[in-house]
């Protein structure tokens, strides 16, 4: 018999209760025990969910208050020696220091996880990090699910995936030298939870999708080796996100138990990997995207797995293709959503019935589950049909070039625009305070008229531009109050996409997006930002940017149809971002930011894709902006993601302006940009808005001068390094005034 499997939930609960938790005790407005008790009421229905659909194998220590990359950090004890000594297990506080800071403790570095939108935290290992048990979170939660009668499988990411996503603490050194050290660490949970009463332990693995040198293929036999001689436990070991490629002979060489693979990515390695299972071994295939929302195509599934089921019996595991974290809980709890549309979704509920669908007609066969086939076929159908029916007129993606090198550029942007050295601005968003959270949710909810809602609107973005003016910022922006994130904004005003009202993703700690669905061919109806900035720019003589998202980052951060090449359905947000520049200048804007924050993450995960990948990707940002006069200043935005071997692409955006995360991760990005021979204007962040922390004068000054030392001082921008909409008004303020005079005070020094 096929079992089913899952490889883990999403964990902020179906209503965000998670999110409330943390930010309550963040808050002090809570304790840790209440956090605790929301934990587990999260877990407890989760784990109860795929029971009742009938998953046989369920997955535990999925669950993180946070991040499970944090959570590994500290179940190793591998804490920074800035965080202090914790006893023998780390607390809470201290958990959370590490992602948000303490005082004048900075947090852990935050990054993408792979090529997706959700970010994790950075692992600082040096030579001299020791490691040691420091939590029983993964004991604990299998312990919990027991007692609730139900037999879980607990996940810890894998010793060698953990190991080459950390950062180094001193330049030249390889985290995966400490290897040794951590091999007794993982042994000695393993034997915990064996002891505990687990029978299969999940080893999450997905850097076995990427490319992968001598030194790492020594590493993953030497680890697996260890950790299957000291454990009794069957061990699974998980890959996804790609396939196994060049490392499938490694990954079935290992003595697991167990090997996950990921057939949405790569359906062709299903035989490679089948004929070199051997005898014993379980089989899990991911057959149900876990990243995306479509419903799955069962009869191409059915035939995609073809006789696997007879063959291989029990030892065959049915599953979604990664953990289902980058879904949402419920197509359920969406009753505004078009019928048609809603009805070709599957968020995490129905996933967990494919699958169980999935291993029940492998085991009694097709005719056993021909109804629920037979509704798949019809939804592949409608869907396929309705969306050739509604295909809009084509256009070319001509233009993807501006009419001047940026060396032209550059002295009639600094005529038009009359800046000081070193300008001061911010990234786009102001705080998202709860009155704007509640004329929002007023005006949805249809109690709050339309022109109420402007009235409302336009109060707030005055009250904005009159703080920028009073804290003395030379480039300007309105603010975003009207926007509830920067891709869902644009998603609603762009046709083929549907926007949801409760399926929040996690993208990171309790940051949570509702991601576009885009099930059709993309164009804008109307314009979607200049009557707010335009606004904006009559109540000040100083310039104000008009803010946008780009094709890429619109592209990524949505649940993308995949009925055609991504690259297409790029080109056509491209076009449509191109029509709103082209309106922003119109109406008198003279710089206009358009954020990629994306890109690197839409990184193919082998080296050997990335080429493809850029060249479309880049060409949509060039297009997007490159309509624009020479005088028209263009900038984007990037963060939180390792740009450093993609500097060529960044560079052939051809923005004017690229302002950066810098405070968080040091200077790595910006002493590459100057070593690379970047040749634009660069804003490097000069204060983290991520932790609670204000940033003095001094701080933020030493910043900008040590940004001075590689970068030209009449290219650099003054800026934090991210948008302010999760920040309160009053750190907001002290921290841009702080900055202001930073920036004043390097003008003085430095010109």
């Amino acid at each position: 018999m096929a079992k089913s499997t899952n490889l883990g939930m999403p964990r902020i609960g179906a209503d965000r209760e998670l999110k409330r938790a943390v930010e309550a005790y963040w808050a002090g407005r809570s304790d840790a025990a209440s956090v605790g008790e929301v934990a587990r009421t999260i877990r407890a229905a989760n784990w109860r969910r795929q029971r009742a659909a009938g998953i046989d194998r369920i997955p535990s220590n999925d669950f993180s208050l946070y991040d499970q990359m944090l959570d590994t950090t500290c179940l190793v004890g591998a804490l920074p020696e800035r965080f202090g000594s914790t006893g023998d297990e780390v607390d809470l506080d201290t958990y959370f220091a590490l992602a948000r800071g303490r005082d004048e403790v900075h947090p852990l570095e935050m990054t993408k996880w792979f090529d997706t939108n959700y970010h994790y935290l950075v692992p600082e290992l040096g030579p001299d990090t020791t490691f040691r048990p420091a939590s029983r979170k993964p004991v604990a939660e299998l312990e919990e699910a027991l007692a609730l009668g139900i037999e879980t499988r607990p996940v810890l990411i894998g010793p060698v995936t953990y190991l080459l996503l950390a950062k180094p603490e001193v330049a030249g050194f390889a985290p995966l030298d400490l290897l040794d050290r951590l091999l007794p660490v993982y042994a000695r949970v393993l034997g915990d939870l064996e002891a505990a009463g687990a029978d299969w332990v999940q080893l999450d693995e997905p850097a076995l999708a990427t490319d992968l040198g001598d030194a790492e293929r020594t590493a993953y036999r030497r680890a697996y080796e260890a950790l299957a001689a000291a454990s009794g436990c069957r061990l699974l070991l998980t890959t996804f996100f790609g396939g196994l490629g060049d490392a499938t002979g490694l990954a079935l060489g290992l003595p697991v138990d167990g090997v996950h693979v990921d057939l949405v990515r790569d359906p062709g390695q299903l035989d490679a990997v089948a004929d070199g299972l051997g005898p014993d071994r379980i089989l899990s295939v991911g057959v149900v995207d876990g990243r995306n929302v479509w419903r799955n195509d069962l009869s191409r599934t059915f035939d995609l797995l073809g006789d696997l089921g007879d063959r291989l019996g029990d030892r065959l595991w049915v599953g979604p293709s990664c953990s289902l974290l980058h879904v949402p809980y419920d197509v359920g709890a969406e009753p505004d959503l078009d019928p048609q549309v809603a009805g070709w979704l599957a968020f995490a509920g129905q996933k967990l019935d494919e699958v169980a669908t999935l291993a029940r007609g492998l085991t009694d066969g097709r005719d056993a589950v021909s109804p629920e086939v037979a509704a798949s076929d019809a939804v592949v159908r409608d869907r396929r049909e309705t969306v050739a029916a509604r295909r809009g007129a084509s256009r070319r993606g001509d233009g993807a070039a501006r009419r001047a090198p940026y060396g032209d550029r550059r002295p009639a942007q600094r005529e038009a625009l009359g800046l000081p050295p070193l300008p001061t601005t911010t990234i786009g968003s102001f705080p998202q305070t709860p009155e704007i959270r509640r004329a929002r949710q007023r005006h949805v909810a249809g109690t709050l008229s339309d022109e109420g809602y402007r009235r409302f609107c336009e109060g707030e973005i005055e009250h904005v531009i009159r703080a920028q003016e009073a804290i003395g910022l030379d480039v300007l922006v309105h603010g975003e109050p009207e926007r509830n994130d920067m891709v869902q904004y644009f998603g609603e005003r762009l046709s083929g996409f549907a926007t949801t009202r409760n399926a929040w993703v996690q993208s990171y700690g309790s940051r949570c997006v509702r991601p576009p669905i885009l099930h059709g061919d993309v164009e804008r109806p109307q314009p979607m930002t200049v009557d707010w900035t335009t606004y904006a720019q009559s109540l000040t003589p100083s310039p104000v940017k008009g803010m946008l998202t780009g094709p890429v980052t619109i592209l990524q951060w949505s649940f993308v149809r995949d009925d055609q090449p991504r690259a297409d359905t790029c080109r056509q947000i491209a076009l449509a971002i191109r029509d709103e520049v082209a309106d922003l200048e119109r109406a008198g804007i003279g710089i206009i930011q358009v954020d990629e924050p994306a890109l690197r993450e839409g990184l193919p995960l082998r080296r050997g894709d990335w080429d493809g990948y850029l060249a479309w990707a880049t060409e949509c940002f060039r297009l997007a902006t490159s309509g624009v006069a020479d005088r028209t200043q263009i900038h984007t935005h990037m963060c939180y993601a390792d740009f450093g071997d993609i500097l060529d692409a960044v560079r052939s955006l051809d923005a004017d302006v690229i302002s950066l995360e810098a405070a968080r991760s040091g200077f790595d990005m910006i002493d590459r940009l100057a070593g690379h021979g970047y040749p634009a204007g660069v804003g490097p962040g000069v204060y983290d808005i991520h932790a609670p922390h204000v940033p003095t004068e001094d701080e933020m000054a030493a910043v900008i001068e040590r940004a001075a030392q590689v970068l030209p001082v009449d290219r650099l921008w003054v800026n934090p390094d991210c948008g302010l909409k999760t920040r309160g008004w009053d750190e907001v303020s002290k921290a841009l005034t702080n900055m202001v005079l930073a920036a004043r005070r390097s003008r003085r020094t430095l010109s």
